[in-house]
This record gives C-alpha cells, sequence and structure tokens, in this order.
C-alpha cells in the first residue's frame, strides 16, 4: 500500500523537477537522439562530436549534458520508419485532450497540414463547435482519428490497406489503398478523407513530396486514396511530439505512452492515470466498443471565454 506522501507524489498537481526534466529531455531533447522510453540513457562509443549539446539522465538519476554523438539511440528511435507495419517496441501511445484549454486557435489544424502536405477541404483535425444544452456555454471540440483498439475500418478494408499495429497507431498503407471508401463507412468518428485530386493537392505534395520532415508512413496525398492521422510516427520514432502537440499554443492536446503512464504537451508533464481520473475523463463514443485511444478531460474552469472564430484554412505557400 502506498503512503500519503507517495500517493501524493503522483498527483498531476505534484510534478517534479526531475519528473519534468525527464520527460522534456527523454521526449523532446537533441533533435529526437532521446526516445520517448529512455529512464537511463546509455553513452555510445567515442566518436567524433558534433558540437551539438543535449542533456541526458543518467542511471543514478543525474542530468547531464554531454555531445549528441555520444548518445545512444533508444529502440523507438532505431525503428526503421520505411517499414509501416511495425509498432514501435514497447510503445503504447494514447492522446488526451483538455477542452477547457481550447479556443480554437486552429495552429494543430495548420500545423498537421504543413506536416502532412495537406490543403483543405481534406483537414485530419477539426475543431468543432460543441453545446450540450441550450443554457450552457458552448465549447471548442478538435476531432482527429482516435486510433482505436478495436477499429471497425481495419475489418472491412478488402486489401488490408488500413491495420492496427502494436504501438497502438491505425495506419493506411497508401501503396495498397483502392479507394473503395468502405473504411470511411465503417469509421464512427469521420475521421478519414478521401483526395478526390484537387489540382492545388496534387501540385502541392508534388512540390513537397521529398520534404526531409514529411511523414513517410502513408504518403496521406496520393489521389485516389484514403487518408487520416496517422499519429505523426515518424516524430515519435525519434522521440519527439506530434505535429499537432507542438504547435498548440494553450497546450490542449497531451501525448504520452500508456506504458509509462506519462503524458506531455511539451511544456508541462502529467501523470496519466491521475489526470483521468481526476479530471473525469470520459471518450468518444466508448459504448460502441471500438475502445478509442484518445481521452477528453472536460470543459470545467475554461482558461478562456467562449468565443465565435472564423475558421482559418490553410493555403499553399
Amino acid at each position: 500500500m502506498k503512503t500519503e506522501n507517495e500517493n501524493k507524489a503522483n498527483t498531476p498537481t505534484e510534478n517534479t523537477d526531475s519528473r519534468r526534466r525527464f520527460l522534456k529531455f527523454g521526449l523532446l531533447a537533441g533533435g529526437g537522439a532521446l526516445a520517448l522510453s529512455g529512464v537511463t540513457k546509455l553513452l555510445g562509443e567515442t566518436a567524433d562530436e558534433s558540437g551539438e549539446k543535449v542533456k541526458v539522465l543518467t542511471t543514478d538519476g543525474k542530468l547531464i549534458e554531454v555531445d549528441s554523438s555520444q548518445v545512444k539511440k533508444a529502440s523507438g528511435a532505431d525503428w526503421a520508419v520505411s517499414n509501416v507495419r511495425e509498432g514501435i517496441p514497447g510503445k503504447k501511445f494514447v492522446r488526451v485532450i483538455d477542452l477547457a484549454r481550447c479556443e480554437n486557435k486552429r495552429a494543430c489544424v495548420e500545423g498537421c497540414q504543413k506536416k502532412h502536405n495537406l490543403i483543405a477541404p481534406n483537414e485530419f483535425i477539426k475543431v468543432k463547435k460543441m453545446q450540450e444544452v441550450e443554457l450552457e456555454s458552448p465549447y471548442w471540440f478538435p476531432q482527429m482519428c482516435y486510433h482505436c483498439d478495436n477499429p471497425p475500418c481495419t475489418k472491412v478494408c478488402p486489401v488490408d490497406a488500413t491495420f492496427k499495429r502494436s504501438d497502438g497507431l491505425v495506419e493506411v498503407d497508401a501503396s495498397r489503398c483502392i479507394g473503395c471508401k468502405f473504411c470511411m463507412a465503417a469509421c464512427p468518428y469521420s475521421a478519414r478523407t478521401f483526395n478526390f485530386g484537387n489540382p492545388k493537392q496534387t501540385e502541392y505534395f508534388e512540390k513537397h513530396k521529398n520534404d526531409a520532415g514529411r511523414c513517410k508512413s502513408s504518403d496521406p496525398s496520393v489521389v485516389g486514396t484514403v487518408s487520416k492521422c496517422d499519429g505523426c510516427p515518424d516524430e515519435l520514432a525519434q522521440g519527439k511530439l506530434p505535429a499537432c502537440v507542438k504547435k498548440c499554443p494553450n497546450g490542449v492536446i497531451f501525448y504520452g505512452d500508456e506504458n509509462e503512464d506519462t503524458v506531455t504537451n511539451g511544456q508541462e508533464v502529467f501523470q496519466l492515470t491521475a489526470m483521468l481520473t481526476e479530471r473525469a475523463a470520459y471518450q468518444k463514443f466508448d459504448n460502441l466498443g471500438t475502445k478509442p485511444r484518445v481521452y477528453y478531460l472536460p470543459p470545467d474552469k475554461r482558461l478562456f471565454p467562449f468565443e465565435e472564430a472564423k475558421e482559418k484554412r490553410n493555403t499553399e505557400e
């Protein structure tokens, strides 16, 4: 049985500096040199110094600064992004969305659009106006693919183009997709889009298809195929956060590993189970048995008053 002090230390309101430093540097440091799981980091063999310094957490809990060439990458960073069907070993990714923080800045949408070479009306993230009852104030509700543990979309695909990975992500292999749209019909969250071949979209994709920072998992701009939020697997493989998380100015979206029981929005770190319990988290349409891997925190004690917002849509750069 845990003591009172142990329980207190594991609550979202009691984030220690060491825990914050671990996730900040373990998940985000040095351009992805450290993977999300790395509680301990091993220094690799001597190599030519790059001049770039990164902070690592040693096995005895000390935070030290070393040259990036000396850091041995963890298994997640070694994962081959080119093999879209492999999950990152030992990971179980989860997302938490704090509705009290969202004011529809659409930065998450714009970040996702740029990352995946998307042009409206194709969008992987949709921010919707929600209102439970007439006398209650409305609120903003970001929605994307929920990467369900029991995804109906994968069961109806006739060519095995969409599939569930071991790390929790549901992906689409555009090289196999025949555009039948069965998965779109099966998804109760309307999370998928179809590329009909918008000329500007096609032109934009051709211009940026070899960009180093582009997600390589599903080539979402291929004409005649279905696409959706893929969770930015190339970023996760390098121990980085997805584009939507990094771009949100209010820290609305938290991302992490269920196996580590920790989530972050890039600035704050919380224990996942404590956050979900204390904030009365819920899942959208969980009664359908889809087992979504995205949780919502109710919009109580909002940081911003609700204001109608004119939707912005990114255009070709």
